[in-house]
């Protein structure tokens, strides 16, 4: 957090407080979920850049391969890790 701690430091240090909060207390409110690093790193990488509305290999706009492969690997994994027919891995907002 580097570059957020030289242009914003002021969020930064919010960022910085809230997982010191995190580490320091335990949470008895199920929604609350201690995210893992991997799963950090991966909502924070290059892919929050891309816009990809609708569904892999049926998209809106161009240039979502990579994204494609992403929802697709999740949605193999979902269908298998819950033993469904079908899965929806989109958020439902946001």
């Amino acid at each position: 957090m580097k570059h957020l701690k030289k242009i914003d430091p002021q969020i930064y240090n919010v960022i910085h407080n809230e997982a010191k909060r995190q580490e320091e207390n335990l949470e008895l409110i199920a929604s609350e979920n201690f995210t893992s690093p991997a799963v950090l790193e991966a909502m924070g990488s290059i892919l929050t850049n891309k816009y990809a509305e609708g569904y892999p290999h049926h998209r809106w706009y161009g240039g979502c391969e990579n994204v494609d492969v992403a929802e697709s690997l999740a949605i193999e994994r979902a269908t298998e890790l819950f033993k469904a027919e079908h899965v929806n891995v989109q958020a439902h907002s946001g």
